[in-house]
């Protein structure tokens, strides 16, 4: 072993560095590496995206059956849930990246004996994207 050092340091001084088998083995493992690592980072990303947005439903239609049992009528916007202290402010849509993306579903039908005026009665996502579990995210 210290013949083929001594022999690479007669060589000369001026061949100081890599080869270049050297760097592309160091260039295909970082490659692999990325390859690995990207999907995963990717997935986790829409994961939080997809958790952050069932919270957030979860939240807008709790605060949906509060405002109407309290106020004995349904909301009429999402406005009239930040307006009566039940939403400190309307969450944006993690999908969409916008707070006026929220599709409101209302009908004629009354959630209490004493309600006396219909309204919104659900919110979606109004992203056309599809979520993990296979269904749309309007559908959630």
């Amino acid at each position: 072993m210290k013949r083929s050092y001594k022999s690479r340091l007669q060589r000369g001084s001026g061949e100081k560095g890599f080869t270049l088998v050297e760097l592309m083995v160091v260039m295909l493992i970082i490659g692999v590496l990325a390859a690995i690592a990207i999907p995963s980072f990717i997935a986790s990303i829409r994961a939080a995206k997809e958790a952050t947005l069932k919270e957030d439903l979860n939240v807008m239609r709790n605060a949906i059956d509060a405002y109407t049992m309290d106020k004995a009528k349904a909301p009429q916007s999402l406005d009239d849930l930040v307006q009566g202290g039940y939403l400190k402010s309307i969450p944006k849509d993690p999908m969409t990246h916008s707070t006026e993306s929220w599709v409101t579903s209302s009908d004629d039908s009354l959630e209490s004996i004493d309600q006396s005026e219909p309204g919104i009665n659900d919110v979606h996502s109004g992203s056309d994207e599809t979520g993990t579990d296979g269904q749309p995210y309007s559908s959630w």
